[in-house]
């Protein structure tokens, strides 16, 4: 029997969590659990307490003077951490690049209804490319074509931005919209 090599899954590293003795500073400035500021506080202190509470002290801030320390559950911590970076990973929308393709000899109602697509894909906050191709010999009228890309620029010169100005790549002409704020 053959076995087929499997790589593991790619696993985000967790973040260094630094807590309890492994606190460098000589003073830090404690957080409660509930969110109130507690002081600065000498980190032997601040050990004591969180010691008391049954709860871990762990290092929210290093870069300040004094560095910032929340007593806190570790395995709360990790939670919140996680929960933060998955709300983040939810809120941010990935702006995607789509593409409407012309051709220079189209009817008019073929060019508003694909002229409606870049509008649609342009409100919704996405880039566009604009591709427009050129079959046998109908590269000898490239003025047809370049008429065409310009007369979409300026159709939605209300809601979109150029941001790659058009250019013939081969038998294409290319250009690319991006949505203003």
């Amino acid at each position: 029997m053959i076995r087929r090599y499997q790589p593991k899954q790619f696993r985000r590293p967790e973040p260094r969590i630094v807590a309890n003795s492994r606190i460098q500073a000589p003073q830090v400035k404690v957080i409660g659990d509930d969110g109130k500021l507690l002081g600065v506080l000498n980190t032997s202190e601040a050990l004591r307490l969180a010691y008391s509470q049954d709860k871990d002290l762990v290092l929210i801030n290093a870069n300040q003077q004094p560095p910032i320390t929340k007593i806190i559950e570790i395995n709360k911590y990790k939670y919140q951490l996680q929960q933060k970076e998955s709300q983040s990973r939810k809120n941010a929308k990935a702006q995607e690049l789509k593409e409407v393709r012309f051709t220079p000899f189209m009817s008019d109602g073929d060019y508003q209804s694909r002229l409606k697509k870049v509008k649609d894909f342009l409100v919704d906050g996405d880039k566009v490319r604009i591709s427009l191709a050129f079959k046998g010999r109908q590269i000898t009228k490239q003025s047809f074509g370049h008429e065409r890309i310009n007369q979409v620029i300026t159709d939605t010169t209300d809601i979109a931005s150029v941001e790659l100005s058009p250019k013939m790549i081969g038998r294409k002409i290319m250009a690319q919209l991006k949505p203003k704020k």
